[in-house]
């Protein structure tokens, strides 16, 4: 069977193994006529983007509202009709993460495996991470940590989490331990503020494409929905890019709602965004903020990808950075480990509004989604280890990202696979249109299934309420011989030469074996 093209896994700043960097259905949405256009898309996202968009058909979704339980066909004697909808939701998730978890890739156990690069999380640093939450100063008992805490969360962990966002948010001002809340991360911060926020069937408003389980965070508890601003990869002009949010576009996307007699309650922003990696500019943020102040809208900003921005020239910026937000009392942020610390089996999620009201309710919540007072202090002590995070931590983790980042976006430009990439998050956005014999949401699926029986499991673009079949999420922060063997078995399927790959003898001997998730 065909190697994968040799690269070394070892990166000159660490033995840690890694990557060098190279030398060189809801309801039918509304729809309206629109035009193409792919002027610039060529130069400046990458070899072939141009060529696709022109596939694009000629009516334009502008907007959907969804209805979650639209396709719901399955009904319980042991359940009320809300826990039916529950276990329909855990029943028709994607087959391909059941199917994962059945045959896992290990190098020794099981080198025909599945080659998981469809989830989001950073596998590339338990080195660093396991040897500082082993460090003696993250075990500590003492009565008050097993004891209730205040259901905002320890005041020690909220006083570091403030004086935390203050200094990578770049505050103006100091943020204040009393608007911080704390709890078992951003899927719990998402339900809990739908919950609070909202009345039942009300919705947001929220870019698409998007990361899809918000859909189920929203509606599960609260019953909200959400209404999909649609965003395509046509390029308009020298100054817009593809998938681009513009203020017009969520105006169209509300009055919409509005006529289909849906009240819109907030407008959700993840920056930088998820499955894009795009990031909003300081004048953009303020734009959609101004957009929401000026409809009485909520704005919930999910920045849990704040501190993975790897490529130095994005100038990332946190709104908490905003001198004077348009409406405070209604501009709510949440942040977590999952993502720039790795920890997305930790389950540690942060809220920080200036609304006291809302601060309070979903404290309350945190009743039922708390954190345990060891798992409290030993946030705490990491995150007041600043030393640690900004000499250790990301410089290590930015430079892993970046090297594997680089590694895969070669291999695709290799097989003349079109992406987008933004230099943040763990995932590169890419473009197979032109591997579909038709395009087609069902084509797309396909494609994916190929993927999976071929023993490489990725996220396809529907997932994401993404309106333009093709378009798939792979995710690259993963160790140098799983991202080679899964990028060698994507290269077969492409090539249509499907087959199950084992690890190869130089992925084997190339890096040693890691501990187990």
């Amino acid at each position: 069977m065909p190697r994968p093209r040799p690269s070394s896994p070892y990166s000159a700043r660490s033995p840690s193994p890694m990557f060098t960097l190279p030398q060189k259905e809801s309801r039918k949405p509304t729809t309206c006529p629109g035009s193409v256009s792919t002027r610039g898309l060529h130069s400046i996202y990458g070899d072939g983007l141009e060529r696709e968009a022109a596939r694009k058909p000629d009516q334009k979704l502008l907007y959907g509202v969804g209805d979650p339980t639209a396709m719901f066909s399955s009904d319980s004697p042991h359940l009320s009709s809300r826990g039916s909808i529950i276990k329909w939701f855990w029943d028709s998730a994607e087959e391909g993460y059941r199917t994962y978890h059945m045959d896992e890739y290990d190098e020794d156990k099981n080198p025909g495996g599945i080659i998981n690069l469809g989830t989001s999380e950073n596998k590339l640093c338990f080195d660093l991470l396991s040897r500082r939450l082993s460090h003696s100063d993250m075990l500590r008992v003492e009565p008050s940590l097993l004891q209730y805490p205040d259901w905002r969360g320890h005041l020690f962990l909220r006083e570091e989490v403030a004086s935390f966002l203050s200094f990578y948010c770049k505050s103006p001002a100091p943020l204040k331990p009393e608007n911080v809340v704390v709890l078992n991360g951003c899927a719990s911060l998402f339900s809990a503020l739908a919950t609070v926020l909202c009345e039942v069937g009300e919705a947001f408003l929220i870019p698409a494409p998007y990361y899809g389980a918000i859909t189920q965070h929203v509606y599960l508890y609260g019953n909200v929905r959400l209404v999909c601003v649609y965003l395509d990869s046509e390029v308009t002009g020298l100054e817009t890019h593809p998938f681009q949010l513009t203020v017009d576009k969520l105006e169209m996307a509300l009055q919409g709602a509005i006529s289909e007699g849906v009240k819109v309650k907030g407008l959700i922003l993840i920056n930088p965004q998820n499955p894009l990696g795009d990031i909003y500019s300081p004048g953009e943020l303020r734009e959609y903020l101004e957009f929401a102040k000026r409809h009485a809208l909520h704005v919930m900003v999910d920045e849990v990808y704040m501190l993975s921005v790897f490529e130095e020239s994005v100038g990332y910026r946190s709104v908490l950075s905003l001198e004077g937000l348009p409406d405070p009392q209604k501009t709510h942020v949440m942040w977590a480990t999952s993502k720039d610390f790795g920890m997305s089996g930790l389950r540690f999620g942060t809220l920080y509004t200036e609304n006291q009201d809302v601060a309070t309710a979903v404290a309350s919540l945190c009743r039922y989604h708390g954190l345990s007072g060891f798992v409290q202090y030993q946030m705490a002590q990491l995150l007041r280890d600043r030393d640690w995070i900004n000499q250790v931590y990301l410089p290590e983790n930015h430079a892993r990202l970046k090297a594997a980042h680089t590694y895969v976006s070669e291999e695709l430009r290799a097989m003349g696979v079109p992406f987008l990439s933004h230099g943040a998050g763990f995932f590169i956005w890419v473009d197979l249109r032109k591997f579909l014999p038709e395009a087609t949401f069902e084509e797309e699926r396909l494609l994916w299934r190929r993927f999976l029986e071929n023993k490489v499991l990725l996220s396809f673009g529907k997932a994401f309420e993404c309106k333009e079949p093709g378009w798939f999420r792979l995710v690259f922060s993963d160790k140098a011989h799983r991202l080679r063997l899964g990028m060698q078995r994507i290269r077969q399927v492409l090539e249509g030469k499907s087959q199950v790959a084992e690890d190869p003898p130089s992925c084997q001997t190339q890096e040693p074996r890691g501990p187990h998730r």
